[in-house]
């Protein structure tokens, strides 16, 4: 109802109507609700507050704390989770807890931030300090522009929802065309009634465990690896879904408006398919990918499976990716790399250090059984990796939470510079403990809901602390040195388990929040 008939575009959609995301959130009220979830007649004679609609002073003391504490990068989740975080505070919840933050957090997905700096906004906003040292909106999104490779402004506006995404700012009497799952579109005046015509059945989870599509290698006979890895399939998680609306004979609108995705949706169709559906139909189009439609289509890490000896020598399998095999044979000159067919999604080396970082962790983990360290023991590692762009980044990871030293030449704006670093910081950490997607031996995707990703919430993440080296030189992306250099310790950190992901092991690794 607030986006589709009333056209309220800072109430954003990213899982409708899965209810699992929380950027629609708003207050009911001055409770927080999921828009997407909440039919009308319950909230009928009540007052609903959009993020757009909090009071001046909430406005500018949330977007403040924000953009202090670096806790906006695309800005997609952050409408709904300063609504949420507003509503907690008028019901008078201590938003410099921990745990209630967390809580609060529970109920929504942030792709960007790693989590960490939207808590110390929730912290910055109940508590803030008399003085915040001044920044250059200018070189902030420099460095924004160059971790994602794209435009994006970390703006007040951003933080409740004043930037278009690729949705956005589509003319009246736009219609709205969603996709069945066999390619055809059906096209409507609301989202609603395209969904009915194409039938859309809600996505679910499946009860499908999530397995390596490839195995480990057997090795010659009489023989043994002595690193040994095998990947599953992994969802990117991204959360504007790919939508782009286009007029006849126009340019479609941009998916990536403002940054988000990390490579997920470099090369989306949606852009094509809005063109061609408004060309067809005579009429402005907003082509729309459901979740599912995200999850089904979306290139994906291609999964890889290897066992190796301590000389380098042994056999990777990675599934049919343009480039892959290269990248591998460019870190470990002296395995043998086999490209399989998997079935499965799409797999792109678009996607955020793919191939890279999984090489470099067999790399890692060679280097230490050469240096005579042992490697099937769980502790405290550190890794330090340089990326291909010449960025280098030192992670350790033990019981005590996550440490990262970057050099990515001339940082431009320290706290966006860390911002992204505790993302890419997460995003490794997440993806090599917890994440998975079961995909079926047909290669049909069954998990289809936020939820069922397993990316690492707010209350399962331990604390990162990252220390940037001034410099003069030209700036370069650290996110892929990072999230290789992370991804490498967190598994040597495990004792190199052989099948990803790992399971987080509290005891391991302990999130500042456990006791």
């Amino acid at each position: 109802m607030l986006r589709d008939r009333l056209g309220i575009e800072a109430v954003l959609d990213g899982c409708s109507p899965q209810g699992q995301c929380g950027c629609c959130t708003v207050l009911v009220d001055d409770a927080p609700r999921m828009a997407c979830v909440t039919p009308v007649r319950r909230v009928a004679g009540r007052q609903i507050t959009t993020a757009a609609g909090l009071s001046p002073a909430e406005r500018q003391r949330w977007s403040e704390a924000f953009l202090a504490c670096g806790a906006t990068q695309c800005g997609f989740c952050t409408p709904g989770i300063v609504c949420r975080f507003v509503g907690h505070e008028r019901r008078g919840a201590d938003l410099s807890d921990r745990t209630t933050v967390d809580k609060a957090l529970a109920a929504h997905l942030c792709r960007c931030t790693g989590w960490q700096t939207i808590r110390e906004a929730a912290n910055h906003a109940a508590s803030p300090p008399a003085e915040v040292p001044a920044r250059d909106p200018e070189a902030a999104a420099r460095r924004a522009s160059i971790e994602t490779g794209g435009p994006q402004r970390s703006v007040p506006v951003s933080v409740l929802g004043g930037l278009d995404f690729g949705a956005d700012g589509a003319p009246p009497g736009t219609l709205t065309a969603v996709a069945r799952p066999d390619g055809n579109w059906f096209a409507a005046e609301t989202l609603t009634e395209a969904r009915r015509q194409a039938a859309k059945v809600q996505g679910r989870r499946s009860t499908l465990e999530p397995a390596p599509p490839i195995e480990i290698p057997d090795p010659p006979a009489g023989q043994a690896w002595d690193v040994r890895l095998a990947t599953c399939w992994t969802e990117p998680g991204y959360l504007e879904t790919d939508a782009a609306w286009c007029v006849p004979g126009g340019e479609a609108s941009d998916p990536l408006a403002n940054g988000g995705a990390f490579g997920g949706k470099t090369s989306s169709p949606v852009q094509d398919e809005a063109r061609q559906l408004a060309a067809q139909l005579g009429q402005p189009v907003c082509a729309l990918w459901s979740r599912e439609d995200a999850v089904r289509r979306g290139p994906k890490r291609p999964p890889l499976a290897a066992g190796l000896r301590a000389d380098g020598t042994g056999i990777i399998r990675i599934a049919r990716t343009p480039g892959a095999a290269d990248i591998l044979r460019a870190v470990l000159p002296s395995a043998t790399i086999e490209e399989v067919e998997v079935p499965g999604p799409p797999t792109s080396l678009a996607l955020r250090a793919a191939v890279w970082a999984e090489a470099n962790m067999l790399a890692t983990a060679l280097e230490r059984l050469q240096s005579g360290e042992p490697l099937h023991t769980s502790g405290t590692a550190t890794i330090k990796i340089t990326s291909p762009a010449g960025a280098t980044a030192q992670a350790t990871v033990g019981p005590t939470g996550i440490e990262v030293h970057i050099e990515a030449g001339d940082p431009l704006d320290n706290v966006t510079l860390r911002s992204y670093a505790i993302g890419a910081t997460h995003m490794a950490w997440s993806w090599v403990t917890s994440e998975s997607l079961s995909v079926d031996a047909k290669g049909e995707v069954q998990d289809l809901t936020i939820r069922s990703f397993e990316i690492a919430r707010s209350a399962d993440t331990p604390n990162i602390e990252v220390t940037i080296k001034p410099s003069n030189q030209p700036p370069v992306p650290a996110g892929e040195a990072i999230f290789a250099a992370v991804a490498a310790a967190t598994w040597l950190s495990r004792g190199v388990p052989p099948h990803l992901p790992t399971g987080r092991d509290s005891a391991a690794l302990a999130s500042p929040g456990d006791g």
